[in-house]
């Protein structure tokens, strides 16, 4: 059993002392932690040396070699799109002339083993450019290239210090907007993810001659998002305060030297720009409408109290929009699945694009006078099929499909409903073989996330297919703190409400095991980031429950969390424990601060990356430190420890099947 030295570091909370042993961990680069981490590898390999794996290596391969398919973006009566032929270990982006296909950026020629992805692209409007960002090992740091696309070649263009930004060509196509943070070393350590500002790159020219459009030292916490209005007369900014749903509007004309018109400033609500007609702005609200609605804003007369709404709230969480043909094209979310509807901008209903499946719509692409609209759709059980929609002819077709390398008719998909601690009705997707016997004796998977507002819909996942063919279950529940039902559901598991996401999660457990589709020792958990939080937690407060977890780049410390990286964007969200207001719940379920000694905890895989810079992996080391120390010696404790990987951002696909491998390996090996 690995030994950890422990500091004697305690910390007062507002009168509670709260001890720190492990706080050296946070160190990545001294010495003594990468020493820790080489034993901690050590450990690790010894563990899955006694796992047989290459079974599972060699179908996961085999069920991975598909062509995967994204939806299309037309430019100047071309189409752009990504696609993957199999096991490329990142997709490339293509262009289509007609029926000729050319590659515009292989990404896969970016490095030799995959770990250089690209996270973002976008053209000039004319065709002749395509500015690319790039992120090397899952870096939330990325640098912006641009690509002539005729010649094929990068042009002398490189732009640095960027992070969570969009690319908006301006209407002449000379160059775009973008925003990005200080060069490293200009600032504080602290402040590198502050003081964000918004820029204008003029093709050609380097990065020093970028043109500074916006900032606002006075809030150095702001993050700005910039972007040109469909009629091309107005540059916006979307204004935001770390991952708070709400955000604030600023807009002014696109070459005006005037200050910007901070037209939506109270962060009251999320304000989504759909499109505008002239000075009348329309956006998507959550304002007195926590399922979303949209209201019309002029510009000319921008008081509140002369707001339009244009369509009001409906039974379904108004979840994406997208003007195309004139009209407004909407997803809803129905119990956590996407159905989408037509509307005239008048906000009369025009009518409902069937879906082929119960999924989830992964991207709409289409323009405003275009009859054209493209999307795709997936389910637990089928790629992502791209369709086309031709608003003249009426007209749905397959525009792109993958033929996979298994029947999957042989599984199936069901929703059930079950009560939380509170009495709350929370769905969940059950996936696996048909005719299952019901006799408490199936391995489970038992997914979940519940936060920031983020719907856990219906998703392919290859490697998901190969448990269903060993027998497993897939479970995943709609938990509090997510949008599935709209900004109520999501403040339901925020804050001080954060326990009813892990009372969710633990009633879906107990449902599972009362309804016999397992029992404790065969039902798994598995999160990642703020599900790996999540996991975390319902293992440090009900380890009789669950006889194996899989914490993946999680979220530990929850006194602590804020002060690495970009964890301050997350105190709209978690809280701070620095505030006393917020400590005594932080503090009641941070899974750092509740392992119990000599407690038998189930067994945990806890999966990090060393190049993860948004949830460091010192919370993944802290955690297995804390659980190597204080649990059972019975208790089995495995940390995975990943290179030249990151939160998970453009991993490529052989350390998707490596990590997969992994996950079978140890599920075989606890779950027996």
């Amino acid at each position: 059993m690995l030994k950890t030295r422990k500091s004697d570091i305690m910390e007062d909370f507002h009168g509670t002392k709260v001890a720190d042993p492990y706080r050296w961990l946070e160190d990545a680069n001294s010495e003594e932690t990468i020493s820790w981490g080489k034993d901690i590898e050590e450990e690790c390999k010894k563990y899955f040396s006694t796992t047989e794996r290459e079974e599972d290596r060699n179908r996961l391969t085999e069920l991975w070699n598909y062509p995967k398919f994204f939806v299309p973006k037309q430019v100047e009566n071309q189409l752009f799109y990504q696609k993957n032929n199999g096991l490329e270990n990142q997709a490339v982006l293509y262009r289509k002339d007609g029926k000729i296909e050319k590659v515009v950026i292989d990404p896969n020629l970016l490095s030799t083993d995959g770990t250089v992805a690209m996270t973002n692209y976008s053209f000039s409007g004319d065709g002749k450019y395509v500015a690319y960002a790039t992120s090397t090992h899952g870096s939330d740091r990325q640098e912006i290239r641009v690509r002539e696309i005729s010649s094929g070649e990068d042009l002398s263009d490189h732009i640095q210090w960027v992070k969570f930004t969009g690319i908006s060509w301006a209407p002449d196509h000379t160059g775009f907007y973008y925003s990005r943070f200080p060069e490293p070393g200009t600032v504080s350590e602290e402040d590198e993810s502050n003081y964000n500002k918004v820029y204008f790159h003029k093709v050609g020219t380097t990065q020093e001659e970028d043109k500074l459009i916006y900032e606002h030292p006075d809030n150095k916490e702001f993050l700005f998002h910039p972007a040109v209005s469909h009629d091309e007369k107005y540059l916006y900014l979307n204004v935001y305060y770390g991952t708070a749903a709400e955000n604030r509007f600023y807009i002014r004309e696109l070459h005006s030297l005037h200050p910007f018109t901070r037209l939506l400033d109270e962060q009251d609500a999320q304000y989504t720009y759909i499109t505008n007609d002239g000075s009348i702005f329309y956006f998507k609200t959550n304002l007195h409408a926590p399922r979303g609605r949209i209201i019309a804003i002029d510009l000319e007369n921008p008081e509140r109290d002369a707001w339009k709404e244009v369509l009001p709230e409906q039974v379904d969480v108004m979840d994406g929009i997208k003007f195309v043909n004139g009209q407004f094209v909407i997803a809803y979310l129905h119990d956590a699945h996407h159905q989408l509807h037509v509307y005239n901008k008048d906000g009369s209903y025009v009518k409902k694009i069937n879906l082929p499946i119960i999924g989830t719509l992964t991207e709409m692409s289409g323009k405003k006078d275009e009859k054209d609209l493209y999307f795709g759709v997936t389910s637990f059980l089928e790629p992502t099929v791209v369709y086309h929609y031709d608003f003249q002819e009426e007209k749905l077709e397959v525009f792109a499909q993958s033929n996979l390398p298994i029947d999957t008719s042989e599984f199936e998909t069901k929703q059930t409903f079950y009560r939380s601690k509170d009495g709350t009705e929370v769905p969940m997707f059950i996936t696996h073989r048909k005719g299952l016997e019901l006799n408490g004796g199936n391995p489970v998977i038992l997914y979940g996330y519940g936060g920031f507002n983020i719907s856990v819909t219906p998703a392919f996942n290859p490697a998901i297919l190969r448990w269903l063919e060993k027998g497993g279950i897939y479970a995943v529940a709609n938990l509090r703190g997510g949008s599935e039902y709209g900004e109520e559901w999501h403040k339901a598991g925020m804050l001080d409400n954060k326990q009813n996401v892990f009372d969710d999660f633990i009633g879906a457990g107990e449902w599972l095991i009362e309804n016999k589709y397992t029992r404790q020792g065969k039902l798994s958990i598995m999160g990642g980031s703020n599900g790996g939080l999540l996991v975390a937690a319902c293992m440090v407060q009900r380890p009789d429950l669950f006889g194996a977890v899989i914490c993946r780049v999680p979220v530990i410390d929850m006194l602590r969390y804020h002060k690495f990286t970009i964890g301050r964007y997350w105190i709209p969200e978690y809280g701070n424990a620095e505030n006393p207001e917020h400590f005594p719940f932080l503090y009641a379920y941070s899974p750092l601060h509740n392992v119990k000694e000599g407690e038998k905890y189930p067994p945990v895989l806890i999966a990090t990356a060393e190049s993860d810079d948004r949830v460091v992996p010192a919370h993944a080391k802290k955690f297995a430190a804390t659980l190597l120390e204080k649990a059972d010696k019975e208790s089995t404790i495995v940390l995975r420890l990943e290179a030249k990987a990151g939160h998970g951002l453009g991993k490529p696909t052989s350390k998707l099947i490596d990590e997969w491998v992994d996950f079978y390996a140890f599920l075989d090996k606890e779950l027996g």
